[in-house]
């Protein structure tokens, strides 16, 4: 089996692996799966994921995800999704610049690579059923799990929620509830139903293993990049799980010896809603909620993230930044996208657009190899 323990991110706090793991009992922050990645054979591994074939998708990194040599993941064939680069695109140039294009997963974000590790693992410690509070995509993709381990679904929308995606959680088994509010007030109606009925809260950052599965989207990038690291990734950030689980994957992987931890993260948000780049910006290690949150980049809408200390400790390690752009910036950039043949949403497009302010301030320079996420499909809208 996959050794691996639990330790909490802000006070240190080791402790063993137990089923229905939460957050941290002394202080309330996020758990983070380690690995004795220091006795791991660098090349030996390279070897074995580059040998594995894609149709198993994220799993191939099994040996650094919470799984058992014998068990078998919950997956839909989440993951090895396209790096694609972006050429000589307006304001980009001089750049090696790429795409992560994780709206080619199975219900159309980046979400499923989370919930197919969170609930494989809930599943083979015994639950029976889900509840998730969730701007949208989130919701989506764990009543698809669920339902594909055969697994019961709650999931609380803000009422505003797209129609489309409402429809789509439905459809794909989940019992919906609509809030009138944010995610926050999502979240807790979700914890009150966990309390009630027993069922697992998969919110972000409040159990350990959705950071597991949307790491391996660096671990895919890095793959791709032919066992490097690039020398920086530009993320649109809400809860900011896969920016955590980015960084958390390049340390695992610097620790394994293959490549150092020197990629420099950015975090974008929209203007109405950017309590991390405040938070930044004032040299701060925690994040005030952003009051009146608005944005129609509603993966974005998050005013208060639980893992604002591990987002904000990873820009600053890393020499990265933060930054805000409007709904119009990134609306226009994620058509241009989609003329380069890049079908992304509005969270994508806005790293599109973070990424040209970057270059014009010179944080990012000739010859660098950039990697913009987009974190999930234009049909998701």
């Amino acid at each position: 089996m996959t050794s691996f323990s639990l330790e909490c991110g802000a006070c240190g706090e080791g402790m063993e692996v137990a089923p229905r793991a939460s957050v941290c009992p002394a202080c309330s922050k996020p758990l983070l799966v380690r690995y004795p990645v220091g006795d791991m054979d660098g090349p030996a591994l390279i070897e074995t994921w580059s040998r594995r074939h894609c149709d198993i998708g994220m799993w191939r990194f099994r040996e650094i995800l919470p799984i058992a040599g014998g068990e078998t993941p919950v997956s839909l064939g989440e993951g090895a999704t396209p790096l694609l680069a972006l050429g000589d695109i307006s304001g980009l140039e001089g750049l090696r610049a790429y795409v992560k294009d994780e709206g080619r997963n199975p219900t159309g974000s980046f979400k499923d690579r989370g919930l197919s590790a969170a609930v494989t693992r809930a599943v083979l410690d015994g639950t029976s059923s889900f509840v998730i509070p969730s701007a949208g995509n989130a919701g989506v993709s764990l009543a698809a799990y669920a339902g594909r381990a055969g697994k019961r679904a709650r999931v609380y929308l803000p009422a505003d929620t797209p129609e489309m995606v409402v429809r789509r959680t439905g459809a794909a088994g989940g019992e919906v509830r609509l809030v009138d509010g944010l995610i926050t007030d999502c979240g807790a109606q979700a914890r009150e139903h966990a309390v009630r009925t027993g069922a697992l809260d998969l919110s972000t950052l409040r159990e350990p293993y959705r950071i597991e599965g949307k790491k391996t989207m660096m671990l895919e990038i890095v793959q791709a990049l032919d066992w490097r690291a690039p020398d920086a990734i530009v993320y649109p950030t809400g809860g900011g799980t896969g920016l955590i689980g980015s960084w958390k994957a390049l340390g695992e992987l610097a620790a394994i010896g293959i490549v150092a931890a020197t990629t420099r993260c950015y975090a974008v948000q929209a203007d109405g809603c950017a309590p991390i780049v405040r938070a930044f910006d004032e040299g701060a290690h925690t994040a005030e909620p952003w009051l009146g949150a608005r944005t129609r980049a509603y993966g974005l809408r998050v005013p208060s993230a639980l893992g604002d200390g591990l987002i904000l400790k990873a820009l600053q390690e890393s020499g990265g930044g933060a930054l805000a752009v409007s709904d119009e910036e990134s609306e226009a950039a994620a058509v241009e996208l989609g003329q380069a043949g890049v079908s992304a949403s509005i969270e994508g497009g806005a790293t599109l657009a973070a990424a040209r302010r970057l270059r014009d301030e010179g944080r990012l320079v000739d010859g660098e190899t950039v990697v913009l996420f987009n974190t999930a499909h234009a049909l998701v809208y």
